[in-house]
């Protein structure tokens, strides 16, 4: 293909992704560097018939004329990214010099919010994905062994969890496990134990958060692999059976290499997903004992008053440097694979 029509060709796709993409990204990163501009107060004098007192409020002219004379707040630099809520590097420092082995200074790293919220996000990120690919996988395996006649709605109902919204969803979940709902009522009963409740332990409300995850996205990585099994060679796999391979070996030798693509495809969309895990944590109401990354991001922009944009811009943006450092080894070996086949 001659270069000028190659450029042609790929030019729109360039426009849009630097309107979109890369121009918000370069923003937020611009944004990042500031902070906040520091309250302006007043002494103000207030009397009544028997006294007067004083007291300070927040000069509300002062702070109008200081957010037009700069929009953006005041230059943080890198301030932001090292403070005690984020990276906290002095911290982490004092942590490491006073711990006296590993698992104390891990154990009191997460203490830290940004840390805390950071190993929730791994611990969803490579929980969740590992079994989103296998349960939609066995998922897509069952249906298209069920009869053509009743495949149609056991396609549907196998998606529903997809289609529902996921806060909606994460609250049928949590009403469910409430004390009162019928998955919380039961496990009182099964343990004998009224005081149990799902939503007091922290171990327990990773385990629901994760269980909802693969509820709510099993339906995805079921659907792709669903077509993907379409396109599986029907000579290869009667060859094997005329072989004698048993179902799993068939699977396992001709399914499976099959829909490795697929594989690299669903770990790809499912890394990027579940690092960016917020609905479950709001519609469970579980910030008391997770949080991720993104929960910070929510956090500091739902401050009525001052919403912490400079803040909110730090942690987009070491969230965007988590999600590259999840993906690169992901598109090395897709790279990888793709020169293999070409050379």
């Amino acid at each position: 293909m001659p270069h000028r029509t190659f450029f042609a060709f790929i030019l729109p796709s360039l426009f849009v992704m630097l309107l979109f993409i890369a121009l918000p990204i370069l923003s937020v990163a611009y944004q990042s560097l500031f902070i906040e501009h520091d309250q302006a107060l007043i002494e103000v004098e207030t009397c009544d018939p028997f006294s007067c007192q004083k007291e300070l409020r927040v000069d509300a002219a002062a702070m109008a004329a200081l957010r037009e004379e700069a929009p953006m707040g005041k230059f943080n630099g890198l301030g932001t990214y090292t403070n005690s809520s984020h990276l906290a590097f002095d911290e982490v420092s004092q942590i490491w010099a006073n711990s006296p082995s590993i698992l104390a200074f891990l154990s009191s790293l997460t203490n830290l919010p940004f840390y805390n919220a950071m190993a929730f996000t791994l611990a969803y990120t490579f929980i969740v994905t590992p079994l989103v690919i296998i349960t939609g996988f066995f998922i897509a395996l069952g249906v298209n062994a069920v009869p053509t006649l009743i495949k149609g709605p056991v396609i549907f109902f196998s998606l529903l969890p997809m289609i529902v919204t996921p806060l909606i969803g994460s609250l049928v979940l949590f009403w469910m496990i409430d004390s009162k709902g019928i998955l919380g009522a039961t496990l009182q009963w099964v343990f004998s134990d009224p005081q149990l409740t799902l939503k007091a332990s922290p171990t327990l409300t990773w385990t629901v958060l994760m269980v909802y995850g693969v509820w709510h996205s099993a339906p995805f990585s079921f659907i792709v692999y669903y077509a993907g099994l379409q396109g599986v060679p029907k000579d290869t796999l009667e060859s094997a059976m005329i072989d004698g391979a048993t179902r799993w070996e068939r699977v396992r030798y001709v399914v499976i290499p099959h829909l490795i693509p697929l594989t690299t495809f669903i770990a790809l969309m499912q890394l990027m997903d579940n690092f960016r895990v917020l609905e479950p944590i709001v519609g469970f109401s579980a910030e008391a004992n997770a949080s991720s990354l993104s929960y910070l991001i929510y956090n500091d922009l739902r401050i009525a008053e001052t919403p912490l944009f400079g803040s909110a811009a730090a942690t987009s943006m070491l969230t965007i440097i988590g999600v590259v450092i999840l993906l690169t080894p992901v598109l090395i070996r897709t790279w990888r694979d793709f020169n293999r086949k070409t050379h």
